[in-house]
């Protein structure tokens, strides 16, 4: 592969994106995605691209929002030089880490440079992550004077054992503190919860939905903890320290979740998300599942641009060079062929509560409607209507129904 290019260059293999990229551009929405790399520590099951403070190799954190705000402006450049139609953020979320280390200004910094690049549509959705033991009042009215609507908290869990095993540094008891302030500064509010934890009884998941859902969020995640190779908690698990995950409790986990949520009046919309009605839905993420465009700004974040694909260097002293150097701070790129779009299109499709067209299935595809059906994976009525639309059961085997419909 070929050394850095200058910053009008995303694609460091053969140049900038082609003409084909903006075939269509006009009928999908366009998002940003901030990538902040910093946490205060590094949790044992975590493998996202995070970086504590002796991990940064002479890189400031303070220094990060120019950074950031340098390939905001690059990428302005370069998507008007590829000619696509000038679109407006209809989404922008700050994920990481925990964007919320830096100060709001930095945060609101950043967020101006898109709005001045590109625009902020008009009712977009703006969400930042925050850990609830990195924010306060004031910093959460800042954020929502800046523009954000929207704040996704990290609570994992209401259990101090089962938190203290993930490594998580807060308190439950900052859950609801967090939920008030937010609500306060006129932000949504989202809660991510992960179940599946070496450790975990059905009891405890119970505790931390009820906590979760008296704090009444607009919007819930609830995701299995999957063992990273790599991590601390691999290592743990490895060396007995920790007993692994079971996939029955797992299974346990979600249906306890499913029925808990719908009683309390969350529907789900994808696999492992809940609100509570379509205008609380997550549309930035909805947007990666509906494979539109987005601009990934930071350390190892990625992008989608009318099929094509990038991602930039992952560390942040690599990325600070190069985006100080005049240089892009992509690492790589592909485009994606028929046969991989046709995948990841039914792979992403199928996670979403709406589902995807029989009709647009391959005839290979097409002969497993029946099976799926008998087997209770998929909605009946929903698919004699056109429809793939997963059942509660094909929510928990939502990759092998991928599977049938593709191979």
């Amino acid at each position: 592969m070929a050394g850095p290019q200058p910053l009008g260059d995303p694609a460091p293999a053969d140049g900038l994106l082609p003409a084909g990229a903006a075939v269509g551009a006009p009928e999908r929405d366009f998002g940003v995605y901030l990538h902040v790399p910093f946490c205060r520590v590094r949790c044992g099951y975590c493998d996202f691209n995070t970086y504590t403070a002796t991990e940064l190799r002479g890189v400031k954190q303070s220094d990060y929002a120019s950074q950031a705000v340098l390939e905001v402006e690059a990428a302005g450049r370069i998507l008007t030089d590829s000619g696509l139609p000038a679109r407006e953020a209809s989404t922008v979320f700050f994920g990481g880490g925990t964007p919320t280390l830096l100060p709001a200004e930095h945060l609101a910094r950043m967020l101006a440079s898109v709005r001045s690049v590109w625009g902020i549509a008009a009712g977009a959705e703006v969400t930042t992550e925050a850990n609830p033991d990195s924010v306060d009042e004031a910093y959460l009215a800042h954020l929502a004077g800046a523009g954000f609507t929207r704040v996704s908290f990290g609570m994992q869990s209401a259990v101090p054992r089962v938190l203290a095993t993930l490594e998580r540094t807060h308190d439950p008891e900052r859950v609801p503190l967090v939920v008030r302030w937010a609500r306060d500064a006129g932000l949504d509010v989202s809660l991510d919860l992960i179940y599946g934890t070496p450790g975990e009884t059905l009891a405890d998941w119970r505790a931390s939905l009820e906590h979760a859902i008296a704090q009444a969020p607009d919007h819930l995640s609830a995701y299995s903890l999957i063992v990273e190779e790599g991590t601390k908690l691999a290592r743990q698990i490895r060396r007995g320290e920790l007993v692994q995950p079971d996939e029955d409790l797992q299974a346990d986990f979600y249906e306890l979740a499913d029925e808990l949520l719908a009683a309390a009046g969350y529907s789900w919309y994808e696999v492992s998300n809940w609100a509570t009605d379509d205008a609380h839905r997550s549309r930035h993420n909805l947007a990666y599942w509906r494979s539109q465009d987005w601009w990934g700004v930071g350390p190892g974040a990625h992008s989608h641009i009318g099929g094509v694909r990038w991602w930039n260097v992952k560390h942040p002293a690599a990325y600070a060079d190069r985006v100080l150097s005049g240089l892009s701070p992509a690492a790589g790129r592909e485009t994606l062929d028929d046969a991989t779009r046709e995948v990841e299109r039914v792979l992403l499709r199928s996670r979403i509560r709406e589902g995807i067209a029989v009709a647009s299935l391959s005839p290979q595809g097409r002969r497993e409607v029946a099976g799926l059906i008998a087997d209770g994976l998929i909605d009946g009525a929903a698919a004699i209507g056109g429809s793939i639309e997963l059942t509660l059961r094909g929510r928990l085997l939502a990759d092998a129904v991928v599977r049938r419909l593709t191979d």
